[in-house]
């Protein structure tokens, strides 16, 4: 489901050099392009949850209020995994099954039955112990059972609980009827899951063709995204895309003001298009930056800029993959919503980006414009999402 995170202001040469140069899209390929089988994300075990940054609605259920500058347990209990984190509220979901949601709760996105908030950290989503995966959007979130069934809870306005209407839920409801989904993840206001024959489907807002389908159009249940059945897997940016298929390459469609998309250019596409000739182990999307970990476990990002989020040094957008650095070691990246963590190989956890709740993690609010290690931390899963200041991590 998700990822991880590690720290301290530690050398940068321990990461091979952090501050990227621009590469053409011509040297990117003859670096990338070995012949490889893409595979699902690896499995990463349980443990303690920390959450650090924006915390005003609770949502890093660590603290009621306020911000966290430093990872900072959630209680107790070591059995948590795949966190990710929405707008002012989260979810995870533990080994047992269970599902947990915290934070604010004004349209439902909680799963609790009701729109009280939760502050004082996890509460868990009763009726079902089979949940594999979570997902949350703006004021949404999704989940997928172990018996392959969808369901989906909060704000609806755009049809972006897939249901055939726009009433909001304060419970999960099953979205149709379909056993076979794989995996979820959520936008803004709109859904896109992978089902087990190799398929997307998408629904909710459509207006910057963040759906795929060729058009502007909200939906309110799924469509499925073209003819194509080698989809692996999928991530939703604020109003954009991106999805790998069985053969390692990258495609992304939607909103792509900033360049989000890759292309080169700043120009909306509406159904998915090749970023490069390239081959791809992972590629994860935040507010209006992407960015991707290449076969040789090389970094690259792409898009907004205007807080370092791209990792690069400076403050500038770039419309195609830039690679962070040169070294060869990083294991996972995910981006927020102008910020950016990633672990090594160590398991370290690396940030930059935006900072002032302190979502990266270092002990301080001062922004990033390069990767810095978060001090005395290591972690395997990171979670957080287009629209957080959050970030929750799995140690």
């Amino acid at each position: 489901m998700r990822r991880l995170l590690i720290a301290t202001a530690v050398t940068l040469a321990a990461m091979g050099g952090l501050v990227g140069l621009a590469r053409s899209d011509a040297a990117f390929t003859a670096k990338t392009t070995t012949s490889v089988k893409f595979t699902a994300a690896p499995a990463f075990s349980s443990g303690g949850l920390y959450g650090w940054g924006d915390s005003s609605s609770g949502q890093t259920g660590a603290a009621a209020s306020g911000s966290l500058a430093t990872p900072t347990a959630v209680g107790s209990v070591t059995t948590w995994v795949r966190p990710a984190a929405g707008a002012g509220f989260a979810c995870a979901a533990r080994t047992d099954g269970t599902l947990w949601c915290w934070g604010a709760n004004a349209s439902g996105q909680l799963g609790l039955g009701d729109l009280a908030a939760r502050t004082s950290g996890p509460v868990q989503i009763v009726g079902a112990t089979t949940w594999t995966a979570v997902a949350t959007g703006r004021q949404h979130a999704c989940g997928v059972r172990s018996n392959g069934t969808l369901w989906c809870w909060g704000a609806n306005a755009s049809g972006q609980l897939g249901l055939g209407d726009t009433t909001d839920r304060t419970a999960p409801v099953q979205v149709g009827a379909v056993t076979t989904w794989r995996t979820v993840t959520a936008g803004t206001a709109y859904t896109c899951g992978l089902r087990s024959d190799g398929t997307i489907w998408c629904w909710g807002a459509g207006a910057s063709g963040q759906l795929g389908l060729g058009t502007t159009t909200d939906r309110t249940a799924p469509v499925k995204i073209g003819t194509t059945t080698t989809w692996n897997a999928i991530t939703a940016g604020a109003a954009y895309a991106c999805a790998t298929r069985t053969d390692g390459s990258l495609w992304c469609w939607g909103d792509n003001a900033a360049g989000q998309l890759g292309q080169g250019n700043t120009t909306t596409k509406l159904s998915p298009v090749r970023v490069g000739a390239g081959v791809w182990r992972t590629v994860s999307t935040g507010g209006q930056h992407t960015c991707a970990i290449g076969t040789d476990s090389s970094l690259w990002c792409w898009g907004a800029n205007a807080s370092g989020q791209l990792g690069l040094g400076d403050t500038t957008n770039r419309t195609s993959p830039v690679r962070v650095g040169s070294g060869t070691g990083w294991r996972t990246v995910t981006p927020g919503a102008q910020h950016s963590c990633a672990t090594d190989t160590g398991n370290a956890v690396w940030c930059w980006g935006a900072n002032a709740s302190g979502q990266l993690g270092l002990g301080d609010t001062t922004g990033r414009t390069a990767p810095a290690q978060v001090p005395a931390f290591t972690a395997r899963p990171i979670g957080s999402g287009p629209e957080a200041n959050t970030t929750l991590a799995i140690a």
